[in-house]
C-alpha cells in the first residue's frame, strides 16, 4: 500500500535482467536480506517476475527479478521473454547483470540488442568478481562498454556481498522523489503461496537429473491450519511434470527422492511462515504443459496473451 511521501524521499522500480545463470536471483536475495527468489546452477529457473523491496530512511527500491533472457523454444519460453521485456517500460533503472568469469557472448548481446533505444539508465552489474583477479576487471568492463553505452558500471559479488552497498547507493541517486509504496518491513509483493511453490521447485531442481528441471511446475493446492496438530500448518502441493518417466524420477526408488525434496523444502517453508509445517507432496503428469497456454495459466504463468 502506498505510504505518504516523505520530504526528499526517493522511490522507484529497478529491473534485473541478463542471460540465464549470471546470479540475478542471488543478487535479489542479497539485497532484501532473505530468500524470496530460488537459486540454482541450472539456467532459467526464474519464470515469473519476482519483486523484492529494499527500504531505507531515504529511499525505497523495488527490484524486479526477471527470467533469464534467451531465445525462446516453447510457449513457456515466449512467456518468460515477454515477462522480461515488459519490465523495460515499467522501471526507473535497468540492471544488466553479467558474469565476470565468462566472456561476453551471443546471449549477452541478444539481451543488449533489446535494450538499444530504451529511455532508462542501464547499469552494467558485473557479478562474480570473486571468481576473477582484480587486475582483470577493467579489461572485462571495457569489453562490455564497447557493446553498449552504460550509465554506470559496477563490479560486485552477489554471493559474498562485495560492493553491493555501493551499487544500491548509485541506484538510489537515479531514482525520482516519490512515495513509499510498501511498508518498511515488507520485502516482497508476492503472496506466500507463490514463494512456497518456488521453494519446493528449487529443491526439486537441486535433486533431479538434467532432463527434469524445465519440465517441473509446482501447484499449491491448500495452505491451512492442521486440524490434528495445534500450531502446525498443513501445505498440500503437487509437482507437475510432462512425462511418466519424469514422474518416476521425481518420486525416486521407494519414494526416497520425493521425501528428500519435501524434507528440504519444509525447512525453508517453516522459516518463511514462522511455524511448524506438515508438507504433503504429490507428483502428477500433465503432458507437454509448457506448450499449452491453458496449463501455463493454471500453473501461475499469467499473461494477457495466453
Amino acid at each position: 500500500m502506498q505510504q505518504g511521501n516523505k520530504n526528499g524521499f526517493k522511490s522507484g522500480f529497478i529491473s534485473i535482467i541478463g542471460r540465464p545463470n549470471v546470479g540475478k536471483s542471488t543478487f535479489l536475495n542479497r539485497v532484501v536480506g532473505q530468500k524470496i527468489a530460488i537459486m540454482s546452477d541450472k539456467p532459467q529457473t526464474t519464470r515469473n517476475k519476482v519483486q523484492g523491496v529494499v527500504t531505507t530512511d531515504e529511499s525505497q527500491m523495488v527490484f524486479i527479478d526477471t527470467p533469464g533472457i534467451n531465445e525462446p523454444r516453447h510457449k513457456l519460453g515466449d512467456f518468460m521473454l515477454k515477462v522480461a521485456k515488459n519490465t523495460f517500460r515499467e522501471v526507473d533503472v535497468l540492471l544488466f547483470v553479467a558474469s565476470a568469469d565468462e566472456r561476453i557472448g551471443k546471449q549477452d548481446r541478444f539481451v543488449l540488442d533489446m535494450l538499444k533505444g530504451i529511455d532508462v539508465p542501464v547499469f552494467l552489474v558485473l557479478n562474480k568478481i570473486d571468481q576473477v583477479h582484480p587486475d582483470d576487471l577493467p579489461k572485462i568492463i571495457e569489453s562490455y562498454k564497447k557493446e553498449f553505452d552504460f550509465a554506470e558500471a559496477v563490479p560486485i559479488s552477489a554471493i559474498q556481498g562485495n560492493n553491493v552497498d555501493n551499487l544500491l547507493a548509485k541506484i538510489a541517486e537515479r531514482l525520482p522523489e516519490g512515495p513509499q509504496y510498501y511498508p518498511s518491513d515488507q520485502v516482497t509483493d508476492h503472496p506466500e503461496r507463490f514463494i512456497i511453490s518456488e521453494l519446493i521447485r528449487e529443491k526439486a531442481l537441486h535433486l533431479t537429473r538434467e532432463e527434469i528441471p524445465h519440465s517441473i511446475a509446482v501447484v499449491i493446492e491448500k495452505i491451512a491450519p492442521d486440524a490434528e496438530h495445534e500450531g502446525m500448518i498443513r501445505v498440500q502441493a503437487t509437482i507437475m511434470v510432462e512425462r511418466d518417466s519424469q514422474k518416476g524420477i521425481v518420486i525416486g526408488k521407494k519414494g526416497v527422492l520425493l521425501k528428500e525434496i519435501g524434507s528440504r523444502a519444509r525447512k525453508d517453508i517453516e522459516n518463511l511462515l514462522g511455524s511448524r509445517v506438515y508438507l504433503d507432496l504429490w507428483v502428477k503428469v500433465q503432458k507437454d504443459w509448457r506448450n499449452k497456454a491453458m496449463h501455463l495459466r493454471d500453473f501461475g504463468f499469467r499473461d494477457d496473451e495466453y
